[in-house]
């Protein structure tokens, strides 16, 4: 039988392939639809993508997180959380039909009613594809997800593309997300093969749901939150400053988020096998802890460094008011994947409930920070989202040494040196562009980008950093892997 070591590596290259892959075709796309649209576009989908966010969490229910944790699983837990989430998906659909001018009328913008009642569709065909990526993930099968990212993503990316040099404005933008998903529903339910009962188990229902509605409650309080700032921007700003927003966050989610993505995605499965065994899960945890913190920092002082050149050279001067809104999210994405893994722990020991008072007290803070954002400007606003995201990891970090016995010392004690290092490198950076005096050009930012890569190796070489060394020996295992 496959170690459970060379399962998690085979999880971890293929789950990194799709995950990199995906985002990186979305980045690609996004820099050419950043050329031919305007903010203003990109900031009206962020308005009608705040209800169909909220909208989502309803039709997941966390039922799909309850079948991946459950042990033993059967077609009718399978079937029985299927039909739920097809019915929720379809309520919510006709919710959104019936609320799209009431929407549209809260943003002073009539265009986007029509948006919405075309959009709202991916609710439905979601709602399709749940159980299928549960089960996938539930075997620890990255490949077959990675094929249907990228086939999708990519399909969808030039229609968007397409549709958007041909003057299609906003629909491309639309069409985009609606072809993404029916592509990769069509591929999963194609690829994957399998299929519900004729069933529908209320004793199963109640089993799922019984752990699956607490993350659905937190799931509901984080996205709330999130798209709490979109609404706040798109009501008390302009279509045009949402769209600056989510384009600074988007390059912070290009890393960011898919880190965050591997590192859950993969432990998740990974640490639910090992329930019975604290010990050996807090081996397993700390391992992934410290190598997120490494690779997210290293990746987050890099891309705070080069935010102005990055966007001058990939999208052109229309998007510079988003320099000083991607390096305030640099910050926010430094701590997000740290924050994920800790929320993981929780949901792999069955104390979601945790996990739902803790994401309610941090997303408190939000409250505030909004009416403080309307009163002194977008700015501030950011630098309330940096101070709540270190109030999160405050929260959830002390509560993990009470499973593991990983505290908050033995947290910083891991990441620290790392830290150390990317403050270092980025400080040295810093100052050979200045006595350079770099200029914002293709040339000048892969030079930068090379030398911050040199600093950052040759700094860990140097120190001889624990978990560098760590990382290296993972990466010789993924290429001979990958060779084989």
């Amino acid at each position: 039988m496959e170690s459970l070591k060379n399962k998690t590596i085979k999880s971890v290259f293929w789950n990194a392939l799709g995950k990199f892959s995906s985002y990186g075709i979305e980045f690609i796309v996004g820099i050419f639809l950043a050329r031919l649209l305007s903010p203003k576009e990109f900031g009206l989908i962020a308005m009608i993508m705040i209800v169909i966010s909220i909208s989502q969490v309803f039709i997941n229910g966390g039922i799909s997180q309850a079948i991946v944790r459950k042990q033993n699983c059967t077609q009718i837990d399978y079937s029985t959380a299927f039909y739920f989430n097809f019915i929720i998906g379809f309520f919510f659909y006709i919710i959104l039909l019936i609320t799209a001018n009431p929407i549209s009328n809260f943003f002073g913008n009539k265009d986007l009613k029509l948006i919405i009642e075309i959009l709202s569709i991916v609710l439905v065909i979601g709602s399709l594809t749940i159980i299928q990526q549960a089960i996938l993930i539930k075997r620890i099968d990255f490949k077959l997800q990675t094929k249907i990212t990228i086939i999708s993503s990519a399909f969808s990316g030039i229609l968007a593309v397409i549709m958007a040099f041909k003057g299609y404005g906003v629909w491309s933008l639309v069409y985009k997300n609606i072809s993404s998903q029916l592509i990769s529903t069509l591929l999963l339910w194609y690829w994957n093969r399998w299929k519900p009962s004729l069933i529908f188990s209320f004793t199963s229902f109640k089993d799922l749901f019984g752990f699956g509605y607490k993350l659905l409650l937190s799931g509901l309080v984080g996205t709330i939150y999130t798209n709490a700032s979109y609404a706040f921007i798109g009501k008390y700003f302009s279509a045009q400053d949402l769209g600056f927003y989510t384009r600074a966050e988007s390059f912070k989610n290009l890393l960011s988020h898919n880190i965050e993505s591997i590192a859950t995605g993969v432990g998740y499965p990974v640490l639910a096998t090992l329930q019975d065994d604290r010990l050996k899960m807090k081996d397993v945890f700390q391992k992934m802890f410290a190598s997120t913190f490494f690779i997210v920092a290293m990746l987050m002082f890099g891309l705070a460094l080069l935010a102005e050149n990055l966007i001058l050279v990939l999208i052109g001067d229309t998007w510079l008011p988003a320099v000083p809104l991607l390096q305030m999210f640099c910050f926010i994405g430094l701590m997000y994947p740290l924050n994920s893994m800790n929320i993981n722990l929780m949901n792999v020991i069955g104390r979601s409930d945790l996990y739902l008072k803790y994401q309610t007290i941090s997303q408190l803070f939000i409250i505030p920070n909004i009416i403080i954002g309307v009163y002194y400007g977008l700015n501030i606003f950011m630098i309330g989202m940096m101070f709540i995201s270190l109030i999160t990891y405050f929260l959830f970090a002390q509560e993990t040494k009470y499973h593991i016995k990983y505290n908050l010392l033995e947290q910083w004690k891991d990441i620290r040196i790392s830290l150390f290092i990317f403050i270092l490198a980025a400080l040295s950076l810093l100052s050979i562009r200045l006595l350079l005096n770099f200029r914002n050009t293709v040339i000048f930012l892969f030079i930068n980008t090379g030398i911050y890569m040199i600093l950052v190796i040759s700094l860990s070489e140097i120190f001889n950093i624990k978990i560098y060394q760590f990382l290296k020996i993972e990466i010789f295992s993924l290429m001979k892997f990958h060779r084989n």
